[in-house]
């Protein structure tokens, strides 16, 4: 595109990466997009296998790198899951045809949380790549806004079809529709979903796309990134994304202050300013706090419900391995299942406190060396964010049902774990051959005196 400048990928698996993320919207347009995720998470997962097998007899462009621990982590916890399942599936006698469906169904959520990282931590595939398909997938929204923003104005309808490729199996038909916008019930405005199945999921990819683009060298390709990302939030009418746009952009870049001994000492004297103030501010947060849950009151109260509900069965009902699956609600909750609507309560549910601690772990790991790395400068700014939008995903959704269009944030973590090691091999390699260096005789004595 004139003034936009070109990005050749450098590798089939990068090729691969870069033209999947380029054409989400139109893979969204046939509905395709559930299908997609799931399918390129075992393609390149394939791929990283056959690599880290063949070792130096596979082609350059393709060598595989060490699988770095924190990897090696997301695999066992991922694997766990499965093994989780069938436990609560035996103790809740649902028979092996609902296994099968329930393995495939892990097939396409939990796995692709180890899938990605690995295939980011193996495969050369580089972070430009998945920076600039981002910003191109901006592009692409900001050209369909005009017609997704007139279309309740307009007339046409808020779901265009629903793609007979929900014959594949799902959660929901939602994840197979096309929509221009939707209504929200409480307040009949309209909502825009974009290429999520819902609004809420929606604005968080919007503050993904936001993170990609702040890396972008590009300056054209950034600005396309950053106001689609913005208006992702916004027109999505979310107050998870209002959140995410603030908390998981802004502290990363703040991170490195904590090694700056001005911004203790101006943190020292806010802090004082605080103490003297308490009560306005403690007053403020609360009114913030009280306008927060009650934007959607209804929504608040339902999640609030089914969150209660499902502490409580767990706890009484199956503290090691849950119930192995969601459960039917009742009218108290919209009839939305038992187990949905929070990661860590939907763990516990329905896998049990093995279950969350399988997914907890690699989490607090990978956010572990993100947090170090972003503290030393900007490599880790990206990752953190990444995390930051997980864990910010994770109090209202199911994370694992949404892991096909989060895709290149766990990819980006992959290659995160494996730039840090990386890093660790050659630092390692340095130190030995100064240790060799200086191990190493410094002459060979005086020269023999002729006869």
């Amino acid at each position: 595109m004139m003034g936009f400048s070109s990005f050749t990928p450098a590798n089939p698996a990068e090729r691969m990466v870069y033209r999947t993320l380029a054409w989400t919207w139109p893979f969204y347009a046939f509905g395709a997009l559930y299908i997609v995720g799931p399918v390129l998470a075992w393609l390149l997962g394939g791929l990283a296998a056959i690599a880290l097998y063949l070792g130096p007899a596979m082609r350059s462009d393709l060598r595989a790198s060490p699988i770095p621990p924190v990897v090696w982590g997301w695999m066992i916890g991922m694997l766990a899951m499965l093994v989780i399942l069938w436990a609560g599936h035996v103790n809740f006698n649902f028979g092996l045809k609902q296994t099968i469906k329930s393995s495939i169904g892990w097939a396409k959520g939990w796995a692709l949380m180890a899938l990605f990282p690995l295939a980011g931590a193996v495969l050369p595939i580089r972070r430009e790549a998945l920076v600039r398909g981002q910003c191109v997938v901006g592009l692409w929204t900001l050209i369909l806004i005009p017609i997704l923003f007139a279309a309740p104005y307009i007339g046409l309808p808020e779901r265009i079809f629903t793609s007979p490729l929900k014959a594949v199996g799902g959660p929901g038909p939602e994840y197979f529709s096309v929509y221009f916008f939707t209504f929200d019930p409480a307040s009949w405005q309209p909502r825009w979903q974009f290429y999520a199945p819902w609004s809420p999921f929606a604005a968080l990819l919007g503050v993904i796309m936001i993170l990609f683009a702040l890396e972008e060298k590009d300056r054209r390709w950034q600005a396309a990134g950053l106001a689609a990302g913005v208006l992702m939030v916004l027109a999505s009418r979310s107050r998870m994304g209002l959140v995410g746009l603030v908390g998981c952009t802004l502290p990363p870049r703040l991170l490195p202050l904590v090694a700056r001994s001005w911004a203790w000492m101006m943190l020292a004297g806010l802090t004082v300013l605080a103490s003297m103030f308490s009560d306005g501010i403690a007053t403020a947060i609360r009114n913030v706090i009280y306008k927060f849950k009650n934007a959607r009151a209804d929504s608040t109260r339902v999640r609030a419900t089914l969150q209660r509900i499902a502490e409580e069965r767990w706890r009484e009902e199956a503290v090691w391995f849950g119930h192995g699956r969601v459960a039917p609600g009742s009218h108290a909750v919209e009839y939305m299942p038992i187990g949905s609507h929070h990661t860590w309560y939907g763990l516990l549910f329905v896998k049990g406190i093995t279950g969350l601690f399988a997914f907890l772990i690699p989490l607090l790991w990978s956010a572990g060396l993100a947090i170090v790395d972003a503290a030393k400068g900007a490599r880790g700014r990206l990752p953190l964010g990444i995390v930051l939008v997980c864990v910010l995903l994770s109090m209202g959704e199911n994370i694992e049902i949404e892991a096909y269009l989060i895709w290149p944030g766990l990819m980006i973590l992959g290659i995160h774990a494996r730039e840090i090691a990386a890093e660790k091999r050659a630092a390692k390699h340095a130190a030995k051959r100064a240790r060799a260096a200086s191990a190493a005789p410094c002459g060979t004595g005086p020269a023999p005196q002729a006869a």
